[in-house]
């Protein structure tokens, strides 16, 4: 169990050690997955950027997801009666949203280049880890050296799962009962916008002073 997310960043960071001479970047999920991320960040001395990506609805049932969009990609699984042209709407309209958040968030700083550089997905938690399959193909397009996903907890099923199309996965607590993410946290209240914007600054400024 751990206190709240900063504790279980710091028992995260103390597993991430060895990657922290690498050129690396860790790209948090927002929301739950910054504060998390800022404790490794600032222990590993690693940049600290948002990930953004959000699923591609079907049109029939928007809640199951046909593929995944970033601002500057995306992945579709092919469905039938599924249009280019749907896919394309969708696109566009997902990217401006995910635009709008990465400027509250980032400002009008330049997305780190990922080529080449050790790339530590960070979210406070996982349970299936679908969602993140569809970030880490997007992620592969950038042509990293490697990507490890990192999580204070996750079940066995998604460590698994996860195993196979990353290089490394990093893990706190990997539960025999697992009853969703928040369970293990004292405190799991909901992140908010200034939350994440404040958890950015801090370490920028913690960089400039350091």
């Amino acid at each position: 169990m751990f206190r709240d997310r900063i504790e279980a960043g710091l028992l995260l960071a103390s597993k991430l050690k060895k990657y922290q001479n690498d050129a690396g970047v860790i790209l948090a999920v927002p929301r739950g997955g910054v504060p998390v991320a800022y404790a490794v960040a600032r222990e590993l001395g690693l940049p600290l950027e948002v990930i953004l990506t959000k699923k591609i609805g079907h049109p029939m049932n928007p809640e199951y997801a046909i593929g995944a969009a970033s601002m500057h990609d995306y992945i579709v699984v092919p469905h039938d009666n599924v249009s280019q042209d749907y896919i394309d709407s969708e696109v566009v309209k997902i990217r401006r949203k995910l635009k709008e958040m990465y400027m509250k968030f980032m400002g009008d700083k330049e997305p780190e280049d990922l080529k080449g550089k050790t790339v530590i997905v960070i979210d406070d938690g996982v349970a299936t880890g679908n969602t993140l399959l569809g970030t880490v193909d997007m992620l592969r397009k950038s042509n990293p050296a490697r990507i490890i996903v990192a999580v204070p907890v996750a079940p066995a099923s998604a460590v698994s799962k996860l195993n196979q199309v990353v290089d490394e996965v990093v893990v706190v607590l990997v539960p025999e009962n697992f009853y969703g993410v928040g369970s293990f946290y004292e405190d799991f209240e909901q992140v908010s916008d200034e939350e994440v914007i404040y958890y950015l600054n801090k370490l920028r400024e913690l960089k400039k002073a350091g």
